[in-house]
């Protein structure tokens, strides 16, 4: 290992103390009971704080807390799982996997896709009383979850965050998987990513669930309520540790869960913010927090006496967690996304060492350069793993990385050209005439003659006005 990969490997002390400012100013500003919190850089868990007492004690990596709604995100890869394995479509109408939920009408033509992004016009809460502090044998079956009126918009329409829609969700997987929501989580996620400090039931040490009073430095005791049919909406405990590596999951994906493609999937944007939040997009079953200069994934949570953060940036290799046993007081996504916020601008991520290729295609490298559409000028860039980069020369413009297909083809990862087709047609002799890209043409000069440019180039060429 050399010096400069040490380096980047380990938080600074300053940076060590900026973040257990923050979380120390989150738990007394916020009065928690207690907090703690762990950041995730390249992979390691390189700090961990803890403030305040659980049962006498400055609670650790290993406490438990109720995470509220991050259980969404792991019902949202267990359907993902089902989708990879081609047992659903994301645009398969629920009522094709899931008849139980023909009970009212509209219900049965929502998409699963639609309810992992909250768009398939649900409501927000099951009907009274509300669900969060009451039994789940209050509700034994998907009629008592939804309610007289399910809809409360047009599917499809809008993001309406629904709780309901990941109970369809969860009962979707019991559906395909013949086995309960909590035994395929625990086989097929939990178990194969290590996260043993995870369940549906607070395994010693744990906190206790709890309010405080607004305007006097006393508790109470919040009940702790096993959720039934809403369990896959809001069930879970966890730990900072293992919140951590679930986050290092999201961002990199792991073949014997998910691979890294799904999970960038589950992080693409699928639904705009509601209205008056402009900050929060909302990818399947992950929240998305965009800031001014770059988007963080991750999760919130809540639930009576909890609250929970998972916030993470991809790009720089960074993740947070904060947990705290209080109904109301810091706002723990917030904080997470600062924490992330505070090591990427403290200690900028070292780049990877550059080095050249091992091997090239030459019919790719001849591909590299600039390239016209029309009048504006692109770069087509080769990457080391046999991908292609697309911009513009100058200036802002659609831009894309792509990744390469077996049958030549590249196929856009993002922006404008995500999911579209690249291709470099040839003529007879084998040189390139153009890159056809969903339709547009790229030439190696401006309206380049003899090149099928929609519309025809014309003849005269290009003239100057004397």
């Amino acid at each position: 290992m050399t010096f400069d990969d040490h380096a980047s490997a380990e938080l600074l002390p300053s940076t060590r103390r900026a973040l257990f400012h923050r979380t120390a100013k989150a738990q007394s500003e916020g009065r928690a009971p207690s907090l703690v919190a762990a950041v995730v850089r390249d992979g390691e868990i390189v700090w961990r704080g803890g403030r305040g007492s659980v049962a006498g004690q400055v609670p650790d990596a290993d406490t438990q807390y109720r995470i509220g709604s991050i259980t969404k995100t792991f019902t949202a890869v267990l359907v993902l799982r089902l989708r990879d394995e081609g047992l659903l479509d994301l645009n398969d109408p629920l009522a094709k996997h899931l008849p139980s939920a023909g009970l009212h009408a509209g219900v049965d033509e929502v998409t699963v896709g639609q309810l992992l992004a909250h768009t398939g016009g649900l409501a927000a809460e099951a009907p009274s009383p509300w669900w969060e502090r009451t039994p789940g044998t209050v509700r034994p079956a998907l009629a008592d979850v939804l309610g007289e009126e399910p809809l409360r918009h047009p599917t499809g329409r809008r993001h309406h965050y629904s709780n309901p829609g990941y109970t369809l969700l969860g009962s979707l997987v019991e559906e395909l998987r013949g086995a309960p929501w909590e035994e395929v989580l625990r086989t097929e996620v939990l178990e194969p990513l290590g996260l043993h400090r995870t369940s549906a039931q607070p395994k010693a040490p744990y906190a206790q669930g709890l309010a405080v009073h607004p305007w006097a430095d006393v508790l109470l005791a919040e009940p702790v309520e096993d959720l039934g049919l809403m369990a896959p909406a809001g069930q879970l405990w966890s730990t900072t540790d293992d919140l951590a590596r679930f986050a290092v999951f999201l961002a990199r994906g792991d073949e014997r869960v998910l691979s890294a493609e799904s999970v960038r999937e589950m992080r693409t944007p699928a639904a705009p913010p509601e209205a008056g939040d402009r900050y929060l997009d909302y990818g399947l079953g992950v929240q998305l927090l965009n800031l001014e200069e770059r988007t963080l994934a991750g999760h919130m949570g809540s639930l009576p006496g909890f609250l929970a953060g998972l916030m993470f940036s991809e790009e720089e290799g960074v993740a947070a967690v904060a947990l705290a046993n209080c109904t109301s007081g810091p706002l723990l996504g917030t904080l997470a996304a600062e924490l992330v916020q505070t090591v990427i601008e403290a200690e900028p991520r070292i780049p990877e060492t550059w080095r050249p290729a091992a091997e090239v295609d030459q019919g790719v490298l001849e591909l590299a350069g600039p390239w016209y559409w029309g009048t504006h000028a692109f770069g087509l860039r080769l990457r080391g793993d046999d991908g292609l980069e697309l911009g513009p020369l100058s200036g802002t413009g659609r831009a894309a990385s792509f990744r390469a297909e077996a049958d030549g083809t590249w196929t856009g990862l993002n922006g404008y050209y995500a999911g579209e087709t690249l291709r470099a047609v040839r003529r007879e002799d084998g040189s390139v005439s153009h890159l056809d890209l969903g339709s547009f043409v790229f030439t190696r000069e401006p309206y380049e003659a003899g090149a099928p440019v929609p519309g025809g180039v014309d003849a005269r060429g290009w003239f100057g006005v004397g």
